[in-house]
């Protein structure tokens, strides 16, 4: 039973993002989103630690002191910004040598569409266009360091639009953006 509320909460939040890069025109992103999700080594173990409020990664990482499912995941999927994390040249960075590279906007749009559905997945029924901004803002201080800055610069734009002028003027402004040459490439 479990195995099937996971199969259904991850297919429902695939959808989501795949409505959501759809609206703005990003169809590989919404395509090939979260396949992973799918394989062995992320399905199984997902479902065994389905909750159906969060994320069944930190239910494993409660129990094991790490993710499997996740540590496959953010390596598969750029749409993270753990996957975008590198060694620093030249050694001296404060971070141990691991420094953040800046995201192509695609995946950083990606992944501002990867909140909301997560957000709309977990909140359901009580969902609002702040709740992505909100748990943004919770963990902001343990991703901080690792977030490029043009990264961070903006998702939080993206975000603080969400949250003040809703999801429809957002999408609006991402589609404009994106025919105007919103598109960095890394």
């Amino acid at each position: 039973m479990r195995a099937w509320k996971h199969f259904k909460t991850i297919t429902y939040h695939k959808y989501l993002v795949l409505k959501g890069c759809f609206a703005v025109g990003l169809y590989r992103q919404g395509l090939l989103h979260d396949l992973s999700k799918y394989a062995p080594s992320e399905f199984w173990v997902g479902a065994r630690y389905y909750q159906g409020n969060r994320s069944p990664n930190n239910a494993e990482r409660e129990a094991a002191g790490y993710s499997s499912a996740w540590l496959h995941h953010k390596g598969r999927n750029k749409h993270h910004y753990e996957y975008w994390i590198d060694y620093c040249a030249d050694g001296a960075s404060a971070k141990q040598g691991m420094m953040p590279a800046p995201m192509p906007d695609r995946y950083i749009v990606e992944m501002f569409m990867d909140r909301i559905a997560a957000s709309k997945v977990y909140n359901g029924r009580a969902y609002t266009d702040g709740d992505p901004l909100a748990y943004y803002e919770k963990g902001v201080g343990r991703m901080k360091e690792f977030l490029h800055p043009y990264t961070r610069k903006r998702l939080e734009k993206l975000l603080h639009m969400l949250a003040e002028k809703g999801e429809q003027k957002t999408f609006a402004y991402i589609r404009a953006k994106r025919k105007n040459g919103y598109h960095r490439k890394v």
